[in-house]
């Protein structure tokens, strides 16, 4: 005999998952790819939290540009963050700023900010 467990699920929970499934389609980028620019896992984490903190302070929806995941390096599993284009950014911006990459993406965005202008 199987027995069978069944759960009610509230509307707003599917609802929620959907739009959570929805946003992650969307985020193309995990932070651990800032490996390759040079940054240590503990500058991308640092970096990660800043950027959070940016967003939430600028009245972002944060769930549309952060969702932390998991991810295998070289055999291991390690804490990792799916980002969107602009969460990418914002996680680049908020970086050491004595890594090459990072100085020069800020003085990218600023020149085409100023270009815009």
């Amino acid at each position: 005999m199987e027995l069978a467990i069944l759960t009610k699920t509230r509307e707003w929970d599917s609802i929620e998952n959907f739009t959570d499934f929805f946003y992650s389609l969307r985020m193309q980028f995990l932070a651990s790819d800032l490996l390759y620019q040079g940054l240590s896992p503990k500058q991308i984490s640092n970096a990660v939290v800043k950027a959070i903190t940016v967003g939430k302070s600028s009245g972002m929806n944060i769930r549309e540009h952060f969702k932390p995941v998991f991810s295998g390096i070289d055999k291991e599993i390690i804490s990792d963050c799916k980002l969107s284009r602009l969460g990418y950014g914002l996680v680049l911006m908020n970086a050491e700023t004595k890594l090459p990459v990072v100085g020069k993406w800020q003085l990218k965005v600023l020149e085409d900010y100023l270009v815009k202008a």
